[in-house]
């Protein structure tokens, strides 16, 4: 799907130069004659950028900005400002609106087309991380996954998650949990760092799930690196207590205490050594089934599929 671009400006010359250009660029484009058009739009339909005249009738590109700013539909929504001001502190003003750059006019039109794909590519590369750990999301791991398939060598796909997590995350709230999901991604960029291979790629699939793309050859020593690493540390997570006893209680809705074992990790590979992966939803598939077998044994743990197919 091509991006989406809303170009507000009262005057038609410019929003009719802008649009054709934008449109070149392959771009889908919709225009907006002034402030109010524009935060109707935007309310409607966030685009994934707005390039926004500062000096329109109705409602000037500031108060457009500020009040778009308060849409939670549009949290994602770029904004580059088209300002004929040139005073640094009327730039500065709309940057502490939340504008993400700004052209001067008249601005030259490789100039712009140059700092709205700069925009729009630091805005996708800020919605693929993961807030909580700062590891790439599903896009990237998408991506990273399909190039290694395209390229034709050989590769392996750890898919890894928590056990008893959620128990965690209820008896000691889920600010404690967070710290358990950020540990579990320091834990795998340790064990990445110690295969010393700058290709070994690792992402945060959401939740307590984790990928990490590993050199075949290394596979096997990264996964044992992680559980190592994982439970050297994770009862440093625990109240004394509950480590020194080596599980948690946990009350059902009926009131019930149950007992749940120290957090551990579970791991499941999947290689196109011994057979051939054709899309990342079939290295996903194994990987997943991997880890499955992997959670039948009593804590960390990793599973390799070393089947012939």
């Amino acid at each position: 799907m091509p991006e989406r671009i809303l170009v507000a400006d009262d005057d038609p010359d410019i929003l009719q130069f802008v649009r054709v250009n934008l449109e070149l660029e392959g771009f889908e484009v919709d225009v907006a004659r002034d402030g109010k058009e524009a935060l109707s739009k935007v309310m409607a339909s966030p685009p994934d950028l707005v390039l926004l005249d500062v000096m329109m009738p109705e409602m000037d590109g500031l108060t457009t900005l500020r009040r778009l700013r308060m849409h939670p539909g549009a949290t994602n929504t770029s904004v580059i400002l088209l300002t004929a001001k040139t005073l640094p502190e009327d730039r500065v003003r709309g940057l502490e609106l939340g504008a993400d750059d700004y052209v001067t006019k008249p601005f030259d039109v490789d100039e712009l087309m140059a700092r709205v794909k700069a925009v729009l590519r630091r805005s996708q590369a800020m919605r693929d991380v993961s807030p909580l750990t700062g590891l790439p999301g599903n896009f990237r791991i998408s991506s990273e996954l399909e190039s290694r398939i395209s390229d034709g060598g050989h590769f392996a796909v750890v898919h890894a998650d928590l056990d008893n997590f959620k128990a965690f995350n209820d008896h000691y709230g889920f600010m404690r949990g967070d710290q358990v999901i950020k540990f579990t991604a320091h834990v795998l960029l340790e064990a990445a760092a110690e295969t010393d291979d700058p290709t070994t790629f690792v992402g945060h699939v959401g939740g307590d799930d984790f990928v990490a793309i590993v050199n075949v050859e290394m596979v096997e020593d990264f996964c044992k690196a992680v559980i190592r690493i994982f439970d050297d540390g994770i009862l440093d997570l625990y109240d004394t207590a509950d480590a020194l006893r080596g599980y948690i209680e946990v009350s059902d809705r009926r009131g019930e205490q149950h007992a749940f074992p120290i957090v551990s990790f579970s791991l499941g590979v999947a290689t196109n050594v011994s057979r051939t992966i054709t899309s990342q939803w079939e290295a996903s598939a194994i990987a997943v089934e991997m880890k499955e077998f992997a959670k039948h044994r009593a804590g960390s743990s990793y599973e390799i599929d070393r089947r012939n197919m």
